[in-house]
Order: structure tokens, then C-alpha cells, then sequence
């Protein structure tokens, strides 16, 4: 049998919403925000499931330290774009100390209730809950559970 190759290609948008939902949570959330945000209506609903807006970790980790994904003004920028668009779905925030003063004034978060904080110092960690580095709600103090403050381990050495 034969097949002819001209018609078999199959387009992104060609798929069903369940199949596309079950290839995008293969893939990292903030990749699938960064690359999917904006490309059209039908991929903006689905990518606006609470499955990947509701916790956004914007670091890794890579040989015993804490990365930012948002190294790069592109990406924060692009970022700085889609949060106010999805900031009523995120219950929980993952940031590296250089962008967290970005992410966390980009929006209000009224269903934030956990924020993981990376390579921070325990003095910024003062700062941030007393507002001397940058001016906060007061209300993202009450509604947060959770809190979870780490240092990289090059930071010992």
C-alpha cells in the first residue's frame, strides 16, 4: 500500500483541544506560556487552564545552583506582558531574587497564596516583607501560606 504523503500533514490547529492539553503538559509551563501567549484565541484558552498558569516556577536548577529563567529582558519582558493578562489564575510563584521585584509588581495576584523565593539573602527577605525595597500590597502578605526561601549552595562556599 502506498501512501501519499502530500495530504498527510497535520497542522497544530488540526489537533482536538484534549490532545493538544495532554501535549502541552509535557512541556514546561512557562515555555508553553512564553511560546503559545497571543498566537490566536483557540491556543490562549487552552494555555489559560488553571494546569498551567496555576504555579509558575520561573527557575531551575543546574549544576547545585538556582538558574532564572528570566535572565534574558526578552523573556521579562515578554513575561511582564502575560502575567496581567493571567494573574487572577496564579495561586503560586517560583522567582530567583533578580527578577522577583518584576514578576511581583507586573500584577496583582489575588488568588496568590505560595511564593518560593531563590538565591536570596536574608536581608532582601527583610526588605521585601517590610517594603523597603519596593512598595507591596499589604494583602499579598495575608493571603500567602506558604513561603519558601532558599539560597543556592555556591552561596555557602
Amino acid at each position: 500500500m502506498k501512501m501519499n504523503m502530500e495530504y498527510s500533514c497535520i497542522e497544530l490547529n488540526d489537533l482536538s483541544d484534549e490532545i493538544l492539553m495532554i501535549i502541552f503538559q509535557k512541556l514546561n509551563n512557562i515555555d508553553v506560556l512564553y511560546s503559545l501567549q497571543g498566537v490566536n484565541q483557540r491556543l490562549n484558552k487552552i494555555i489559560r487552564d488553571p494546569i498551567f498558569t496555576s504555579r509558575l516556577t520561573f527557575i531551575t536548577w543546574l549544576s547545585h545552583n538556582f538558574i532564572d529563567l528570566l535572565c534574558c529582558d526578552m523573556v521579562l519582558n515578554r513575561f511582564l506582558q502575560i502575567l496581567p493578562e493571567i494573574h487572577d489564575k496564579i495561586r503560586w510563584l517560583d522567582l530567583e531574587s533578580s527578577s522577583m521585584k518584576h514578576i511581583l509588581r507586573a500584577a496583582n495576584y489575588p488568588n496568590l497564596d505560595s511564593l518560593g523565593l531563590y538565591n536570596i539573602d536574608e536581608e532582601s527577605v527583610q526588605c521585601l516583607f517590610t517594603g523597603k525595597i519596593f512598595q507591596l500590597n499589604y494583602f499579598y502578605f495575608k493571603q500567602i501560606k506558604y513561603i519558601l526561601k532558599t539560597r543556592s549552595l555556591n552561596m555557602f562556599r
